[in-house]
């Protein structure tokens, strides 16, 4: 039985940390080199990933600087970035590809607010299910007489607080997320 604890803990961890990742990619306003971490590149006919083509920079809180290795591969980088559809229009001077940040308007800001929420609780609801789950899980094993009402009661309460451990996890996530994302 503490067996399939551990998986409902290990699952709802699984939920939270793709969620972590999510906001990771969320644009702020500010520059993260992880908005690149999906871009990949036509390299001489083999799609690779624009991180191994060269070097990444923040100079500046609203600028990622580009400097490719390879000086001909500029003009796949910069179509690969506008087909990735990120809201950044490169800028290739024939060195390096600066990616200027631009500042999020006040509807924008709420708009990214809007869609961390909805992130947030499609982890809750994923969560949910993995409790949903195990509690099928319980109640079939007390129904086949394999543990008893004690037990059945005990762990589906241990899955309960497992279920609302993460819950609490996932909002001070989304609410530090939005916080960031709210402030100029």
């Amino acid at each position: 039985m503490v067996d399939f604890l551990k998986e409902a803990e290990e699952k709802m961890n699984k939920t939270f940390e793709s969620l972590g990742n999510q906001y990771i990619k969320t644009r702020t306003g500010r520059a993260s080199a992880s908005v690149l971490d999906d871009i990949k590149v036509n390299y001489y006919g083999t799609l690779t990933p624009i991180k191994q083509l060269g070097n990444i920079n923040i100079p500046e809180p609203r600028m990622i600087i580009f400097q490719p290795w390879d000086k001909t591969t500029l003009s796949e980088i910069e179509k690969a970035i506008l087909a990735a559809n990120l809201g950044i229009t490169p800028e290739n001077d024939g060195n390096i590809i600066r990616l200027p940040f631009p500042q999020l308007t006040e509807e924008k800001r709420k708009d990214i607010a809007k869609t961390i929420k909805r992130q947030a609780e499609d982890a809750k609801i994923a969560c949910r299910n993995i409790r949903r789950d195990y509690n099928d899980m319980i109640k079939k094993d007390k129904k086949n007489s394999e543990i008893t009402e004690d037990d059945e009661k005990r762990l589906l309460d241990e899955v309960q607080k497992v279920t609302d451990k993460w819950i609490e996890k996932i909002d001070e996530l989304s609410n530090i997320k939005e916080k960031d994302i709210m402030d100029i």
